[in-house]
């Protein structure tokens, strides 16, 4: 099953007079990265939480946001910091007086300000956490939300299958056009070289049938494309096998479109042939479609 990189999951839980939420979003990366973002006194817990986001997700940048916040009741569980109060206040005043601002904080302004609110001690989740209680709590809270974002991550990855799938219907039907023109291309030349060289034949020299048949072997040597079809056939089975496998299959299919993307290359270069340089071309814009739509992929 193919996982698409995107997704969002949320979820929220009470514990010790406040709420906390949980949000977590993934968006496309070439590796693994978590970036966890939380209150300061939880940073003991980060390790823990990181390490449960990634084994649920191999590949993303993944954005997990956790906020606290006191529900109704629970507002006595807060007391001012004077003297954060006191430093936010200094520094407006000597950049006012070195710089030259102008304007004044409102009551607003310092409330808002980070760390000027702070927990009592015996109010702070973290510290009344004696028993490991809230480190169960935020591992249920971001599991909660990785389910969210697993099943988008899930869903979107079943439409972005189902394209890739007709895509490869598309270049089966291409590879089977080409496999089909490919034994022409030697009778074709052969006819093509007989009106030449008749054409060019005025009776002073001898028509010798050893050497043209040579000429034909040589073409139909340098023109051969059998290895090449097989190749493309196989790394066509390989895709579709990697789309239903439940590991991740993004860096493996963009490997093998690079690969597809050389075999249909050099039977371009091989093949003088009308009809199969128009089929490869449509391949190699089909291909980079897939290239595309594989850089969601997990």
């Amino acid at each position: 099953m193919s996982f698409s990189m995107t997704g969002y999951g949320q979820s929220s839980l009470q514990f010790g007079g406040h709420k906390i939420t949980f949000e977590v979003k993934s968006v496309n990366n070439r590796y693994c990265e978590v970036v966890l973002r939380m209150p300061r006194d939880w940073s003991g817990y980060e390790d823990m939480l990181r390490r449960l986001a990634q084994q649920h997700i191999k590949r993303g940048r993944v954005d997990i946001i956790i906020n606290r916040e006191l529900t109704d009741g629970a507002a006595d569980g807060h007391a001012l910091n004077m003297g954060m109060v006191n430093s936010y206040l200094e520094s407006a005043e000597m950049l006012r007086l070195k710089y030259g601002f102008k304007g004044e904080l409102t009551l607003r302004d310092i409330l808002s300000m980070p760390g000027v609110m702070e927990l009592k001690e015996d109010a702070n989740p973290a510290a009344a956490d004696m028993s490991g209680e809230l480190a169960a709590l935020l591992e249920q809270g971001l599991k909660a939300s990785l389910e969210g974002l697993l099943e988008m991550r899930a869903r979107e990855g079943r439409v972005l299958a189902a394209d890739l799938s007709r895509r490869l219907d598309h270049l089966e039907e291409l590879h089977a056009g080409i496999s089909g023109f490919a034994p022409l291309v030697v009778s074709e030349y052969r006819e093509k070289l007989r009106q030449r060289l008749g054409g060019l034949n005025d009776g002073s020299f001898p028509w010798d049938e050893h050497k043209f048949g040579m000429e034909l072997a040589v073409f139909a040597d340098r023109c051969n494309i059998d290895e090449e079809l097989t190749r493309l056939h196989s790394h066509l089975g390989q895709c579709r096998a990697i789309l239903l496998d439940s590991e991740p299959a993004g860096r493996k299919l963009d490997f093998l479109v690079q690969e597809m993307n050389r075999e249909t290359n050099t039977i371009g270069m091989k093949c003088n042939h009308l009809n199969i340089v128009n089929l490869t071309l449509d391949m190699k814009a089909e291909l980079e479609k897939i290239r595309e739509q594989a850089a969601n992929l997990e």
